[in-house]
């Protein structure tokens, strides 16, 4: 189980290989779409996978709910994706580029899992800074992606909303629409008023689905199986991301650049 710094994380996958170890390993696989193909191509190396990458909302039961729906195929074909992703304060150390590598990261897993296809292209918009941002931060930010299957996803990030932590997404498709992420919790009627909570932080919304997804690994790691995301997960998400951090510091629509997905990877 490889939880450390992302920085760390290549160095420790490739010594898994080296004793063919099964692998954890949270997101980001690595910070870079380079370190992240170099460790594709040491697990192609070895002819299975070994590697399953800590998207962990693969996990939470909203999203799987979701995923199956899709599968059905009743909604038709989905056309556009509609994603909130908000926290109460960001981490002092957070930059700019942070909201779309340490937090979109999990949107473009989303889009790509959801939608079964890869993300091609991706523009940034900032708006006016929020005055809880800290000096220098943009935030919130508005980020579209685009996919090879002529959808488009988008995504708002507002890492210091102040008020709670929501993420959300819904999709559109042909014949219908479906969301998550409404927290359906209880809601009281009293003196003339109604209302209820919102979640506060990331541990207490995603807390079954981190769990969920430690105990799939442990069980397709007793069946000497490899499930989940893939380290070629990890690599498009790198990829996509250091498109999304070119868009939002030099503008304008970034082209995502991906080598060719091995057999090994479907």
């Amino acid at each position: 189980l490889i939880a450390s710094p992302g920085p760390a994380h290549e160095a420790a996958l490739l010594a898994a290989f080296e004793r063919d170890l099964p692998v954890l390993c949270e997101k980001p696989l690595t910070p870079d779409a380079a370190s992240a193909l170099r460790v594709v191509e040491a697990e192609q190396e070895l002819g299975h996978r070994r590697v399953q990458v800590g998207f962990m909302r693969r996990y939470d039961a909203e999203y799987v709910r979701l995923k199956t729906l899709l599968e059905t195929g009743q909604l038709g074909r989905p056309l556009m994706l509609h994603n909130r992703h908000r926290n109460v304060a960001s981490s002092p150390f957070f930059t700019s580029s942070m909201l779309i590598t340490d937090s979109v990261s999990h949107e473009v897993d989303v889009t790509r899992w959801l939608l079964g296809q890869e993300i091609t292209a991706v523009t940034v918009h900032a708006p006016a800074s929020s005055p809880g941002a800290p000096d220098g931060l943009r935030d919130p930010q508005f980020v579209v992606l685009e996919t090879d299957g002529g959808a488009l996803s988008d995504v708002e990030i507002f890492v210091n909303c102040g008020f709670g932590y929501q993420v959300q997404a819904e999709i559109v498709c042909e014949r219908g629409t479906a969301r998550v992420g409404d927290d359906h919790h209880l809601v009281a009627n009293v003196a003339g008023r109604w209302g209820g909570t919102i979640t506060q932080d990331w541990t207490e919304r995603f807390d079954q689905a981190y769990d969920d997804e430690l105990r799939a690994w442990v069980d397709t790691t007793r069946r000497g199986e490899v499930g989940g995301p893939s380290t070629w997960d990890g690599y498009a998400a790198a990829a996509v991301c250091e498109a999304g951090v070119r868009a939002l510091e030099e503008g304008g629509r970034v082209a995502v650049e991906l080598a060719e997905k091995p057999a090994l990877y479907g």
